[in-house]
């Protein structure tokens, strides 16, 4: 009897469109606003001045909240380990030393990574990014809408 392996379709994660700058990123945030989405982001080497309102985010307190609260998971994952490998269960393995602090920084992933455009935006490159889980999201659509507000480079991201 012959097994047949079948892969897992990749799950798309969005669409991505790369823009020339500051001013056009900023007048494509205030259209995708204007046309309703709620699950999207704007990606830019730097702050970009009232970005916030353009994409029609309100003063919020999240953004401390999240913050010590990374803090605190940070602090806590990282004594965690800590204690556990110098006190609790001391192991050497290979002449490592008990305190290995490299490796307990998490890996970190994102479906933007795998873009080969996405690798422009430290240097200066502006995009934004509408997500699959958005309601409104369809792909063709969200492919036009981008591409008629001045998006270059579109590409549809798998997870």
């Amino acid at each position: 009897m012959e097994k047949t392996v079948t892969q897992a379709k990749p799950k798309t994660f969005g669409v991505l469109a790369e823009f020339a700058g500051v001013k056009e990123v900023y007048h494509a945030a205030e259209k995708v606003r204007d046309k309703g989405f709620k699950k999207w982001d704007v990606h830019s080497p730097f702050p970009i001045h009232g970005i916030d309102h353009a994409m029609g985010i309100g003063d919020s307190r999240m953004g401390w909240i999240a913050f010590f609260g990374a803090m605190a998971g940070c602090f806590g994952g990282f004594g965690l380990q800590y204690w556990i490998n110098m006190f609790a269960q001391p192991v050497v393995i290979g002449g490592k030393p008990l305190n290995p602090y490299p490796a307990f920084i998490p890996v970190m992933y994102h479906a933007l990574f795998k873009s080969k455009n996405f690798g422009k935006f430290s240097d200066n490159g502006f995009f934004i990014s509408i997500e699959a889980k958005d309601p409104k999201f369809n792909v063709n659509e969200v492919q036009k809408l981008l591409a008629d507000i001045g998006g270059r480079n579109i590409e549809v991201l798998e997870d």
